[in-house]
């Protein structure tokens, strides 16, 4: 149980920073990004804020994909009981 407070408290703290950093960079900004290639030509005209949420939303979602795993692998099943 501690470890899942421990969790939640961090999570608040990365919110946290989030809000605080989107109160603060209200102007809009042209955001690049060249390896997607569609920003090359023609940038995302966006508030900074918005820009700042939507890589953090991207980069929660794929941490947690690769946290708790998509698929089966192939290793061996873990058994409930001891040994013998």
């Amino acid at each position: 149980m501690l470890k899942a407070v421990v969790k939640t408290i961090a999570l608040l703290a990365i919110l946290f920073v989030m809000l605080y950093v989107g109160m603060h960079n209200t102007q809009a900004i042209d955001f690049h990004f060249p390896i997607a290639g569609t920003t090359t030509k023609t940038p995302i005209h966006a508030s900074a804020a918005l820009v700042y949420f939507g890589i953090f939303a991207v980069g929660l979602v794929a941490g947690t994909i690769l946290a708790v795993g998509g698929g089966k692998s192939g290793g061996a099943k873990k058994s409930g009981g001891k040994d013998k």
